[in-house]
Protein backbone atom coordinates (compact mmCIF):
# COMPACT_ATOMS: atom_id res chain seq x y z
CA UNK A 1 0.00 0.00 0.00
CA UNK A 2 1.18 3.41 -1.10
CA UNK A 3 2.46 5.45 2.21
CA UNK A 4 0.07 8.21 4.24
CA UNK A 5 1.94 11.80 4.06
CA UNK A 6 0.34 13.66 7.16
CA UNK A 7 1.46 17.28 7.00
CA UNK A 8 1.68 17.97 10.82
CA UNK A 9 0.18 21.70 11.64
CA UNK A 10 1.33 23.18 8.19
CA UNK A 11 1.00 26.83 7.75
CA UNK A 12 0.73 27.94 4.12
CA UNK A 13 -1.74 26.94 1.92
CA UNK A 14 0.86 27.36 -1.14
CA UNK A 15 2.89 24.84 0.84
CA UNK A 16 0.53 22.50 0.97
CA UNK A 17 -0.07 22.57 -2.37
CA UNK A 18 2.91 22.40 -3.65
CA UNK A 19 3.46 19.01 -1.38
CA UNK A 20 0.71 17.77 -3.14
CA UNK A 21 2.20 18.47 -6.47
CA UNK A 22 5.40 17.06 -5.18
CA UNK A 23 3.56 14.02 -4.31
CA UNK A 24 1.04 13.05 -7.12
CA UNK A 25 4.13 13.12 -9.27
CA UNK A 26 5.69 9.88 -7.85
CA UNK A 27 2.46 8.38 -7.33
CA UNK A 28 1.18 9.47 -3.99
CA UNK A 29 -2.44 10.47 -3.49
CA UNK A 30 -3.39 10.22 0.37
CA UNK A 31 -2.68 13.30 2.24
CA UNK A 32 -3.66 13.86 5.86
CA UNK A 33 -3.94 17.13 7.73
CA UNK A 34 -3.23 17.74 11.25
CA UNK A 35 -4.62 21.19 12.26
CA UNK A 36 -3.42 23.01 9.07
CA UNK A 37 -2.93 26.85 10.65
CA UNK A 38 -4.94 28.70 8.41
CA UNK A 39 -7.92 25.75 8.28
CA UNK A 40 -8.87 23.82 5.27
CA UNK A 41 -9.80 23.55 2.52
CA UNK A 42 -6.91 26.41 2.25
CA UNK A 43 -7.64 28.52 -1.28
CA UNK A 44 -4.21 29.13 -1.88
CA UNK A 45 -3.45 25.60 -1.91
CA UNK A 46 -5.33 25.12 -5.31
CA UNK A 47 -2.94 27.27 -7.73
CA UNK A 48 0.19 26.16 -6.20
CA UNK A 49 -0.58 22.20 -6.62
CA UNK A 50 -0.57 22.91 -10.33
CA UNK A 51 -3.40 20.34 -11.03
CA UNK A 52 -2.63 18.01 -8.28
CA UNK A 53 -6.29 18.44 -7.68
CA UNK A 54 -6.75 14.78 -6.53
CA UNK A 55 -4.59 14.86 -3.87
CA UNK A 56 -6.25 18.07 -2.36
CA UNK A 57 -9.85 17.13 -2.43
CA UNK A 58 -8.74 13.52 -0.97
CA UNK A 59 -7.27 15.05 1.84
CA UNK A 60 -8.34 14.89 5.52
CA UNK A 61 -8.09 16.86 8.26
CA UNK A 62 -7.15 15.27 12.05
CA UNK A 63 -6.94 17.54 15.40
CA UNK A 64 -3.88 15.54 16.25
CA UNK A 65 -1.26 13.47 15.23
CA UNK A 66 -2.41 10.31 17.17
CA UNK A 67 -6.11 10.34 15.33
CA UNK A 68 -4.23 10.67 11.77
CA UNK A 69 -2.13 8.21 12.29
CA UNK A 70 -4.38 5.80 14.21
CA UNK A 71 -4.79 3.27 11.09
CA UNK A 72 -1.20 2.97 10.26
CA UNK A 73 1.15 0.29 11.48
CA UNK A 74 3.93 1.63 10.79
CA UNK A 75 4.78 5.33 11.28
CA UNK A 76 8.12 7.79 10.26
CA UNK A 77 9.29 10.76 11.27
CA UNK A 78 11.20 12.64 8.66
CA UNK A 79 13.87 15.25 10.94
CA UNK A 80 17.40 16.57 10.52
CA UNK A 81 17.95 15.82 14.35
CA UNK A 82 16.62 13.61 16.79
CA UNK A 83 15.60 16.13 19.43
CA UNK A 84 16.42 13.73 21.97
CA UNK A 85 14.43 11.07 21.16
CA UNK A 86 16.09 7.43 20.96
CA UNK A 87 14.87 5.85 17.77
CA UNK A 88 15.81 3.83 14.36
CA UNK A 89 16.94 6.30 12.12
CA UNK A 90 16.95 5.62 8.07
CA UNK A 91 17.79 6.97 5.11
CA UNK A 92 14.74 7.66 3.14
CA UNK A 93 15.69 4.64 0.52
CA UNK A 94 15.50 2.40 3.72
CA UNK A 95 12.41 3.38 4.68
CA UNK A 96 11.01 2.90 1.05
CA UNK A 97 12.41 -0.77 1.20
CA UNK A 98 10.70 -0.89 4.72
CA UNK A 99 7.19 0.34 3.22
CA UNK A 100 7.11 -1.69 0.53
CA UNK A 101 7.95 -4.87 2.33
CA UNK A 102 5.38 -4.19 5.14
CA UNK A 103 2.28 -5.45 6.15
CA UNK A 104 -0.48 -2.83 6.89
CA UNK A 105 -0.89 1.15 6.00
CA UNK A 106 2.57 3.49 6.86
CA UNK A 107 2.69 6.96 7.79
CA UNK A 108 5.33 9.55 7.31
CA UNK A 109 5.10 12.95 9.02
CA UNK A 110 6.37 16.49 8.20
CA UNK A 111 6.25 19.50 10.14
CA UNK A 112 5.67 22.78 10.27
CA UNK A 113 7.57 24.96 8.15
CA UNK A 114 8.96 27.17 10.50
CA UNK A 115 10.14 24.47 13.51
CA UNK A 116 9.42 20.91 11.86
CA UNK A 117 8.21 18.25 14.35
CA UNK A 118 7.96 19.00 17.59
CA UNK A 119 9.54 16.04 20.10
CA UNK A 120 6.11 14.84 20.92
CA UNK A 121 5.17 14.39 17.31
CA UNK A 122 8.20 12.23 16.95
CA UNK A 123 7.60 10.11 19.76
CA UNK A 124 4.32 8.72 18.29
CA UNK A 125 6.87 7.33 15.00
CA UNK A 126 8.55 3.94 15.49
CA UNK A 127 11.48 5.22 12.73
CA UNK A 128 12.81 8.81 11.92
CA UNK A 129 13.86 9.50 8.72
CA UNK A 130 17.00 11.82 8.11
CA UNK A 131 18.29 12.92 4.23
CA UNK A 132 21.95 12.98 4.46
CA UNK A 133 22.29 16.67 4.32
CA UNK A 134 24.91 19.39 4.58
CA UNK A 135 25.64 19.38 8.07
CA UNK A 136 26.45 23.04 8.00
CA UNK A 137 22.97 23.73 6.38
CA UNK A 138 20.25 21.40 7.09
CA UNK A 139 17.41 23.52 5.60
CA UNK A 140 14.71 22.39 3.34
CA UNK A 141 11.68 23.86 2.59
CA UNK A 142 8.22 21.28 3.01
CA UNK A 143 7.91 20.29 -0.92
CA UNK A 144 11.27 19.41 -0.61
CA UNK A 145 11.23 17.04 2.29
CA UNK A 146 8.19 15.53 0.74
CA UNK A 147 9.46 15.30 -2.32
CA UNK A 148 12.40 13.78 -1.70
CA UNK A 149 10.68 10.90 0.32
CA UNK A 150 8.47 10.43 -2.46
CA UNK A 151 10.70 10.05 -5.12
CA UNK A 152 12.47 7.20 -3.08
CA UNK A 153 9.24 5.28 -3.02
CA UNK A 154 8.84 5.58 -6.52
CA UNK A 155 11.82 4.03 -7.29
CA UNK A 156 9.56 0.54 -6.34
CA UNK A 157 6.76 1.47 -8.45
CA UNK A 158 5.08 0.84 -11.65
CA UNK A 159 5.08 3.98 -12.80
CA UNK A 160 4.97 4.96 -16.45
CA UNK A 161 7.95 6.13 -17.77
CA UNK A 162 9.12 8.10 -21.17
CA UNK A 163 8.49 5.40 -24.27
CA UNK A 164 11.74 3.91 -24.85
CA UNK A 165 12.85 3.68 -28.37
CA UNK A 166 14.89 0.45 -29.86
CA UNK A 167 18.75 1.60 -30.47
CA UNK A 168 20.06 0.07 -33.38
CA UNK A 169 22.96 -1.84 -33.42
CA UNK A 170 26.49 -0.28 -34.12
CA UNK A 171 27.46 -0.52 -37.90
CA UNK A 172 30.10 -3.25 -38.93
CA UNK A 173 33.45 -2.45 -38.53
CA UNK A 174 34.06 -2.95 -42.48
CA UNK A 175 31.16 -0.49 -42.91
CA UNK A 176 33.13 1.89 -40.57
CA UNK A 177 36.53 1.86 -42.45
CA UNK A 178 34.85 2.57 -45.56
CA UNK A 179 33.43 6.19 -44.16
CA UNK A 180 37.02 6.75 -42.83
CA UNK A 181 38.89 5.92 -45.71
CA UNK A 182 36.40 8.07 -48.12
CA UNK A 183 36.97 11.10 -45.39
CA UNK A 184 40.74 10.16 -45.27
CA UNK A 185 40.82 9.90 -49.27
CA UNK A 186 39.21 13.60 -49.08
CA UNK A 187 41.14 15.34 -46.80
CA UNK A 188 44.15 13.73 -48.37
CA UNK A 189 43.06 15.55 -51.91
CA UNK A 190 42.35 18.59 -50.41
CA UNK A 191 45.59 19.40 -48.73
CA UNK A 192 44.56 18.80 -45.36
CA UNK A 193 47.28 16.80 -44.11
CA UNK A 194 50.24 19.23 -43.20
CA UNK A 195 52.64 19.15 -41.96
CA UNK A 196 54.13 15.55 -43.36
CA UNK A 197 55.87 14.61 -39.77
CA UNK A 198 51.85 15.29 -38.35
CA UNK A 199 50.00 13.28 -41.12
CA UNK A 200 50.25 9.29 -38.58
CA UNK A 201 49.23 11.55 -35.73
CA UNK A 202 46.54 13.70 -37.42
CA UNK A 203 45.42 10.67 -38.63
CA UNK A 204 44.86 8.44 -35.23
CA UNK A 205 43.22 11.62 -34.19
CA UNK A 206 40.63 11.25 -36.40
CA UNK A 207 40.37 7.22 -36.66
CA UNK A 208 39.88 7.90 -32.57
CA UNK A 209 37.41 10.41 -32.95
CA UNK A 210 35.00 8.87 -35.33
CA UNK A 211 35.20 5.64 -33.63
CA UNK A 212 33.71 6.79 -30.38
CA UNK A 213 30.36 7.09 -31.04
CA UNK A 214 29.61 4.04 -32.16
CA UNK A 215 28.14 4.88 -35.33
CA UNK A 216 25.07 2.70 -36.48
CA UNK A 217 24.86 1.21 -40.22
CA UNK A 218 22.47 4.73 -40.69
CA UNK A 219 24.69 6.89 -39.27
CA UNK A 220 27.39 5.55 -41.67
CA UNK A 221 25.31 6.06 -44.96
CA UNK A 222 24.26 9.42 -44.17
CA UNK A 223 27.57 10.65 -43.42
CA UNK A 224 29.41 8.80 -46.33
CA UNK A 225 26.08 10.81 -48.30
CA UNK A 226 27.87 13.79 -46.83
CA UNK A 227 30.96 13.26 -47.65
CA UNK A 228 29.99 12.32 -51.37
CA UNK A 229 27.73 15.66 -51.70
CA UNK A 230 30.82 17.79 -50.27
CA UNK A 231 33.20 15.42 -53.09
CA UNK A 232 30.79 16.04 -56.02
CA UNK A 233 30.22 19.90 -55.41
CA UNK A 234 34.48 20.23 -54.94
CA UNK A 235 34.73 18.82 -58.43
CA UNK A 236 32.16 20.86 -60.02
CA UNK A 237 33.63 23.48 -58.84
CA UNK A 238 36.62 22.97 -60.41
CA UNK A 239 34.97 22.39 -63.44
Amino acid sequence: MNPVIVLVRPQLGENIGKAARAMLNFGLTEMRLVAPRDGWPNPSAGPAASGADIVLEKAQVFGSVAEAVADCGQVYATTVRKRGVTKPVVTPEAAARAIRSAAGRSAILFGPERSGLETDDIALARTIITVPINPEFGSLNLAQAVILVAYEWSKGASLASPPATDIDPPAPQDELEGMIGQLDAMLEGSGYYFPPARVPTTRRTLRTLLTKPGWTSQEVRTMRGVLSALAGRKLYRDR
